[in-house]
């Protein structure tokens, strides 16, 4: 027998006695961070007794930088001169010191967009290139700098070639080979010396020309930067560092517009003239998303090392620090933000770091602390839209739980290629997490190299991206017509209007195959909901209440009514007499649930003030609906 009972707390409770967020003490709930926190009727309950959680992000003593005027913040500037001579920089040149230490011949670092890969790489160019500015200055005052006069000296004393791939997104190989022509041309300009070079021969001059002009064949332009680098190496008496960055935009592009089979074809000659057996090498760097081993773009290329975001080398070097988030918020005057900014855009885990999202960070702190999906627009989240759309039940099911805030466990395999994310449901995660939708919560190493892992949505921006994308595959599927339709229902509150072109939607539409899964039903209702956006802010499956409602309309406006909308679906045999006596009841049960769980509470708190409950059964092509208006007094 106990010799006294646990009296526990909810987690709304907690958030307001531990000033912290709901979310994040429910995120640490789930990482289990929170002793005794048990689910009841799934809900987070913690002892009463428990003592405020120390945040891991929050355990080091941060120096308060010392600054005579608050510098601009750097939104899209990825010039390392640039940047450091009149923005704000977070410190990463210690990423040379690594480098220097441990000196791989061949680097390819992965990690999502905008997580400062080309500023990293444009920093090394910076450093190890031979230049007639004195480019120290860009160094003295980085902690690079102070750690000895070894990694000083390497400032400055190679020929560096530098290309980036981040804008090649053409919808035909015949755009994409010339944009790669011109790239490759440019950095070739930014060499034109060579052709006074008394080292260099006719010969490597003429091939230097045939770039320049672009009158170089597509076979001689994967030589571009072996020819390069010989040429660059005997002129200067000393090796050559090539940098590619973005690596795999172009092949990504060649993958979702069907020239997938030329693109891979030009970058393994291309990259393998690079790095392959290239005497004039003296190191190499490249970054991107995916690795794309198993393309044999890297075939026989034994001196690649690979860091990925599951790797510990180099993992604070892309994305910003929870110490580095803190300092930047104390020199913006914005300490008191940190709870929210991590409920945005923290919970990244590269190797054995916490990352937050540097874009989204810079912009949040731009746009004078309003939190938003920032990181959303700065680039194409199609493929997110085309796993939806042909997505197997098992992974609809998956990501689903992903958008309850719940974990999913799944094969990670790090070198997933671009042809398998269709087919092979496993890659589809591993594609995620590389891309920055997924994070990683816990891992378990396999003996082939990969992970069995633990997934999870890594933050608040992230969901609204799944949101987004997820509810526009859906709504695909919603004839226009109909669509128009269902907007006036629910605009005028019609319940038999709404109903009657539902059920006459589903009649015309849906085959026997489709309502075989009750996930249908809810799919089908998030695309219907989904055409409201412009008026509402759509959610699906969050806790309000005391439960987890199915989908909620909250007005954009707070003179509309808020819409709460709870689904049932029958699936036992009823007779054809007994099915709209059956669903009513249904109908009826689901609209009182709302009232039951309180799951207008969000709302309230919101400042709506006027309610349309929505209670809905399926059966098969059969649907019923029953409705309430409910008002409140403004206190």
């Amino acid at each position: 027998m106990e010799a006294f009972s646990v009296k526990y707390m909810d987690v709304r409770t907690a958030a307001s006695q531990w000033e912290l967020t709901e979310r994040r003490i429910t995120m640490l709930c789930r990482e289990g961070r929170i002793a005794g926190a048990r689910k009841e009727n799934g809900l987070w309950m913690i002892p009463e007794n428990t003592a405020r959680p120390m945040d891991r992000r929050r355990t080091k003593r941060i120096r308060t930088v010392e600054k005579t005027a608050n510098l601009p913040l750097p939104i899209g500037v990825s010039d390392y001169k640039e940047l450091v001579s009149g923005y704000y920089y977070v410190d990463k040149t210690l990423m040379i010191k690594e480098f220097l230490d441990m000196r791989p011949k061949v680097s390819l670092f992965t990690r999502p967009r905008r997580f400062g890969k080309t500023l990293a790489m444009d920093m090394l160019k910076t450093f190890f290139e031979i230049s007639d500015e004195d480019n120290k200055k860009y160094f003295s005052d980085k902690k690079i700098w102070f750690c000895g006069e070894k990694y000083r000296l390497e400032q400055g004393q190679y020929p560096v070639i530098s290309v980036t791939f981040k804008d090649i997104k053409f919808a035909s190989w015949e755009q994409t080979y010339e944009a790669l022509r011109d790239v490759i041309a440019r950095e070739y300009r930014r060499h034109i010396y060579l052709l006074d070079s008394n080292q260099c021969t006719e010969y490597d001059k003429n091939y230097f020309r045939s770039v320049l002009d672009g009158t170089v064949s597509e076979v001689g332009l994967t030589g571009a930067f072996r020819n390069l680098s010989y040429m660059l190496h005997i002129h200067y008496n000393k090796s050559a560092i090539i940098i590619i960055d973005e690596y795999d935009t172009p092949i990504q592009q060649g993958y979702t517009k069907d020239y997938y089979d030329q693109i891979i074809n030009f970058m393994r000659n291309l990259l393998s003239g690079a790095f392959k057996d290239n005497s004039d090498l003296a190191f190499g760097f490249m970054t991107g998303i995916l690795r794309v081993a198993k393309e044999s773009i890297f075939s026989g290329l034994n001196n690649l090392v690979i860091q990925s975001v599951m790797d510990e080398k180099y993992s604070g070097f892309f994305g910003f620090t929870a110490e580095e988030v803190i300092e930047m918020a104390e020199y913006y005057n914005a300490s008191d933000k940190y709870e929210e900014i991590c409920e945005w855009y923290d919970g990244y885990n590269f190797g054995n770091e916490d990352i937050f999202n540097p874009w989204s960070v810079i912009n949040y702190f731009c746009n004078d602390c309003f939190p938003k999906a920032y990181w959303q627009s700065t680039g194409d989240n199609s493929i997110i839209r085309q796993i939806v759309s042909e997505a197997d039940e098992e992974t609809a099911d998956h990501l689903r739980k992903l958008m309850q805030g719940q974990t999913v466990c799944s094969y990670v395999d790090t070198s997933v290629i671009y042809p398998e994310i269709k087919s092979n449901p496993t890659t589809i995660y591993s594609f995620l997490i590389a891309a920055g939708y997924l994070k990683v919560i816990r891992k378990d190493e396999l003996y082939d190299g990969n992970s069995i892992c633990d997934i999870a949505i890594p933050n608040k921006e992230i969901f609204y991206v799944y949101e987004k994308e997820i509810l526009s595959a859906l709504s695909n599927i919603i004839p226009q017509a109909s669509a128009i339709a269902i907007q006036q229902a629910i605009l005028k509150q019609d319940i038999s209007k709404l109903q009657e072109t539902i059920q006459k939607f589903l009649i015309n539409t849906i085959s026997c195959f489709d309502y075989a899964h009750e996930n249908f039903y809810h799919g089908l209702m998030l695309g219907i909901c989904a055409i409201m956006n412009n008026l509402y802010r759509v959610d699906s499956n969050k806790e309000s209440g005391y439960g987890r409602y199915d989908i909620q309309l909250t007005p954009l406006n707070k003179n509309l009514p808020g819409i709460i909308i709870e689904l049932k679906v029958m699936n036992k045999d009823v007779s054809e007499e007994m099915i709209e006596t059956e669903l009513k009841t249904s109908a009826k049960d689901a609209r009182n649930q709302i009232d039951r769980k309180q799951y207008i509470t969000d709302m309230k708190q919101e400042g709506i003030r006027k309610f349309l409950k929505i209670g809905i059964a399926f059966h098969k092509k059969q649907v019923q609906m029953v409705s309430e208006i409910e008002e409140n007094d403004i206190e």
